[in-house]
């Protein structure tokens, strides 16, 4: 059930007219999501799969013990996913995960006995010469996916939505694929990947789930447990509160499920973070009324991985029964996480954090330093004793607007 929802105006600036607003879910009912898909058993043939792949590391976690003490935190951590195989974000492990899956699935090949080298065997090339991928995407899927596809010797076709990076469009052509602009918003680039799917007998690997099409949606999440289980090992003991920024959902659907899996009543407090412009997950916890609520027309944020206007039912399921807040930010959340990350304290490292991968760490800072959001920080529960870990999701996907926001102070206004 929905325990509050609340409205803080901040009017600073270039802050007037914008808020940060939260909602809390408490957990009274029992939970009816599928945890199966992210069980220790399931995780670990994930993981393994993953590290057949020739470029598979884990990415580093970065412990920003000074910018904890500043916050008055005893811990702040950020695992930076710009250093996950050469894409500068973390979509890759949804994106190989399910193609894996998929190939395998069209060979014959049972998924304990998955591995790269396997699917890469001269026996099946010819097989698999006319597969086709296709997705929709805002940037980073799309390279994922176009990486995939390079790595498993496949054509690739993506789709964007209008108004998107070009810089991103250029790095989705340098792995081989064919993409474009649409002349369409995120969820109907979606709609229009899955239709031509259907017309030319493409094979969709879209991150999002709708009717009909669940299966590979849900590969693409069990991908990023191996993220998951990366960030427990790192740590080393269990964080108090996760933070996770949320687009159509998968990425903190997948986290939530796998810390509710492995840890139950144990697990963090899991706060899910969505700007102001496309935050179609906090408004379905808003409202609580077992319907989604959508966003509709052109998003225009900064936040352009985050920018989908529709859940995705099979995290949305997670996110109901296990994430406990919702927080709805403006554009300028982001771009603090980014020049905090970008300009550590001391001998903290530095994260290069894009608009979507810092806006976590935007808000941890300001609900530790902003006096107004006391309301949320105390709900939330953050004091000098909370152990916090942010997933900073990419890194400078969009150079020139890295640098307006960073080096100039500045973050677009629309």
């Amino acid at each position: 059930m929905i325990k509050n929802t609340e409205l803080c105006e901040l009017t600073e600036g270039n802050r007037m007219n914008e808020s940060i607003k939260a909602a809390h879910l408490t957990h009274d009912a029992a939970p009816q999501a599928d945890l199966t898909p992210y069980s220790a058993e399931a995780a670990a043939r994930v993981e393994a799969f993953h590290r057949t792949l020739p470029t598979y590391e884990p990415t580093p976690l970065a412990d920003l013990r000074h910018l904890a003490k500043s916050l008055g935190l005893a811990r702040v951590a950020v695992k930076d996913e710009s250093k996950r195989f050469g894409l500068n974000a973390f979509k890759g492990l949804g994106a190989s995960y399910a193609v894996a899956r998929s190939l395998a699935q069209y060979l014959g090949i049972p998924a304990e006995e998955m591995t790269y080298e396997r699917l890469r065997a001269p026996e099946y090339r010819e097989r698999l010469r006319g597969v086709t991928l296709v997705t929709a995407t805002d940037g980073n899927h799309g390279r994922g996916v176009a990486w995939a596809a390079k790595l498993f010797g496949l054509f690739a076709r993506v789709f964007m939505p209008m108004g998107g990076s070009p810089e991103r469009l250029a790095n989705i052509r340098g792995l081989g694929a064919e993409a474009s602009f649409t002349t369409y918003n995120y969820d109907d680039t979606v709609r229009y990947a899955s239709q031509m799917a259907q017309e030319k007998g493409w094979l969709l690997v879209q991150d999002t789930a709708f009717d009909g099409y669940t299966e590979r949606p849900q590969w693409i999440m069990q991908g990023y447990s191996t993220l998951a289980h990366e960030a427990m090992e790192q740590y080393g003991e269990m964080p108090t509160h996760i933070f996770l920024q949320a687009g159509v959902g998968s990425l903190p659907g997948a986290v939530t499920g796998y810390f509710a899996a492995h840890y139950g009543a144990e697990r963090p407090v899991i706060t899910i973070v969505e700007p102001n412009r496309a935050d179609c997950i906090y408004r379905t916890a808003a409202a609580n009324d077992g319907k989604s609520h959508i966003v509709t027309g052109e998003i225009n944020s900064i936040m352009a991985g985050l920018s989908c206007g529709e859940p995705n039912p099979l995290a949305w399921e997670i996110l109901r029964d296990y994430a406990d807040h919702f927080v709805s930010v403006p554009e300028w959340v982001a771009a603090k996480g980014m020049r905090i990350l970008g300009n550590p304290l001391d001998d903290d490292l530095r994260v290069v954090s894009g608009e979507s991968g810092a806006v976590t760490t935007g808000l941890v800072a300001e609900l530790m330093q902003n006096a107004s959001l006391d309301y949320l920080r105390d709900a939330i529960g953050l004091t000098k004793d909370s152990r916090i870990l942010c997933i900073s999701t990419e890194g400078d996907t969009d150079r020139t607007n890295y640098r307006r926001v960073v080096w100039d102070g500045l973050y677009p206004s629309f």
